[in-house]
């Protein structure tokens, strides 16, 4: 798990998680599919991150969009009760349902919905 400062901007804490991953820009925006030049803009703050490029470098670079944003309503609400199984730790689940419940709340408000 990526641990962040806390940076005043978004685009502070778009840069502290590129450089614990130990990414380049041209890295991060080849694994993220933002252009380098967008990547560039957003870090120097020329231009907020959509909510797509959010969760492309949330995927990325292996973290929640919480742990990229510094705020989340879904991570101030989740309590994940579950048996560490298979080697798994209790951190590495939470912050997987973590993501995938960040992802739904992005899907909900986007008017799309949830079908099996």
């Amino acid at each position: 798990m990526i641990q962040l400062a806390h940076p005043d901007t978004s685009s502070g804490w778009i840069i502290q998680a590129r450089e614990a991953a130990k990414l380049t820009q041209r890295r991060l925006a080849s694994r993220s599919g933002i252009a380098q030049a967008t990547l560039s803009r957003i870090e120097q703050g020329a231009r907020p991150p959509k909510m797509n490029e959010i969760l492309a470098l949330s995927w990325a670079l292996g973290c929640t969009v919480s742990e990229l944003t510094g705020n989340s309503e879904i991570k101030t609400r989740l309590e994940c009760v579950a048996r560490a199984t298979d080697q798994s730790s209790m951190e590495t689940m939470q912050r997987e349902l973590s993501h995938y419940l960040e992802l739904d709340a992005y899907l909900e408000d986007q008017g799309i919905p949830s079908q099996l």
